[in-house]
Parts: structure tokens; C-alpha cells; sequence
């Protein structure tokens, strides 16, 4: 396996934007989709915050999609650790590579890279998670992350502290 993340461009947008979560994660809404995922990241970064989108890839294999965000964005139901911190906005991974490990891999690939603190210093990286997807919650668990009580807005919330 030779996973990786490259930053969404116009040569890999559309081969990222054919990816797709199974059908009933989708039914579910566990996951929005990239397109939704790559608007949302231009509408921050053209009013000057902070998102960064990638494309996971095994090789030259698209396999997934991941989204970072830093600091608040101005959004409803925002929770309070978002201030000045990291935020795993986006993890998907297409549902014919599920089941793989590349979610996990992924994960580790994103902390290492906000561990660097490419958009300033920060605490913790946060992230959040639909009550019923016990898959997310047992993946994020496993890797440090804890619920601390706050919510967006279906969502739960869990941190990481990064020190």
C-alpha cells in the first residue's frame, strides 16, 4: 500500500468527485458528498479561512476523499472548540475500498500533517460523528480521540489533543 494525500486541483477534481460512499451510508447521510465537500471548501477559503482538501490515494488509485479546516468558519451550530483549532472536517473513503484500512491510514496520514500546524498553532483536532455511525466512533476512539460533551448539531463532537 502506498497511501497518500494530494490536494484537490482541477487535474484530480473530477476523478474525486465520481467517488462515492455505499449506498447505505449515503441513505444514512453519515457522509456528505465531495461535491458538497469542495464547495464548501471554496466558500471558506475565498472569504479567507482556512480548508484544505485532499484527495487519499493508493498509488495513483483515487480511493477516498479527506477534508481539514482550521479555526472557526462561521457556521451554524459550530461547536466552542473549533476557536483556533484543527478540525477533521471530511474522511471518505469510496465503498469499494472499504474495509482496508485506509480510513485509519488516512487519519494518521491527516494528523501528521496538522501536527505540523500548516495553518497555525493549535491545541487540539476535533471532528464529529452521527450518533449511529458506530463505525466513526470506534475508528476515532480507537485512535485517542474523546467526546467532550459539545455537539454540531446532530453531530457529536470528540478531540485529540495534539501535544
Amino acid at each position: 500500500m502506498n497511501l497518500h494525500l494530494d490536494a484537490v486541483n482541477a487535474k484530480n477534481m473530477w476523478e474525486l468527485l465520481d467517488l462515492k460512499v455505499t449506498d447505505a451510508q449515503e441513505k444514512a447521510d453519515f457522509v456528505a458528498s465531495n461535491t458538497v465537500s469542495i464547495l464548501e471548501a471554496y466558500t471558506v477559503v475565498t472569504a479567507g479561512g482556512h480548508a484544505l482538501p485532499f484527495g487519499i490515494y493508493d498509488g495513483k488509485t483515487p480511493v477516498g476523499f479527506l477534508m481539514i479546516g482550521y479555526d472557526t468558519l462561521d457556521w451554524e451550530d459550530e461547536p466552542g472548540v473549533a476557536a483556533g483549532n484543527y478540525c477533521l472536517w471530511r474522511l471518505m473513503v469510496d465503498g469499494r475500498y472499504q474495509g482496508r484500512g485506509y480510513g485509519r491510514r488516512t487519519v494518521k496520514l491527516a494528523l501528521d500533517l496538522i501536527r505540523t500546524l500548516p495553518c497555525g498553532p493549535a491545541d487540539c483536532c476535533w471532528l464529529s460523528y452521527m450518533p449511529e455511525n458506530t463505525t466513526a466512533r470506534s475508528l476515532y476512539y480507537s485512535l485517542g480521540f474523546t467526546e467532550n460533551g459539545e455537539m454540531e448539531g446532530d453531530e457529536i463532537v470528540a478531540v485529540l489533543p495534539l501535544t
